[in-house]
């Protein structure tokens, strides 16, 4: 642990992101838990062990992260905001039962730009799949 920490701590200072316990704290968490949390989810899961945390301190920490390029926005399609430490192009699967998002590996290059924004800058390509996930087909014992 002490390895990945010191690894986070440089990769902050890289972008030039100001070192604190409790931005180290979040990335942490984002690069431990791959389950594409909100800035609601972190707060709940952190607030017991760092009783100072704001939800504030995670908005301006996970806005510093996006803007160097650590974590990217992921909206759901409720709308709401969530965060994927991994940055590597890929698309999403949405259960519209349990709302876990999964990551799945996706050619967005074969995805064709449409023709009414032809001469457009692309500068990134989302993709959002929705349904049921296999764990929520499958009935429930009583």
């Amino acid at each position: 642990m002490k390895d990945s920490t010191e690894k986070l701590k440089t990769e902050l200072g890289r972008h030039n992101i100001k070192l604190s316990y409790q931005r180290l704290k979040i990335l942490e968490y984002l690069t431990e838990n791959h389950t594409h949390p909100s800035v609601d989810m972190i707060f709940n899961d952190l607030k017991s062990t760092i009783p100072t945390l704001s939800r504030t301190t995670i908005y301006n920490t996970v806005n510093s992260l996006v803007d160097a390029g650590l974590v990217r926005p992921v909206y759901t399609s409720a709308n709401e905001l969530h965060y994927d430490i991994v940055t590597e192009p890929h698309a999403h699967f949405e259960c519209e039962k349990c709302h876990r998002l999964i990551d799945l590996e996706y050619d967005f290059d074969s995805l064709p730009v449409p023709e009414a924004i032809s001469g457009y800058q692309i500068r990134s390509k989302s993709v959002l799949f929705s349904g049921v996930c296999p764990d929520c087909q499958t009935p429930r014992a009583e």
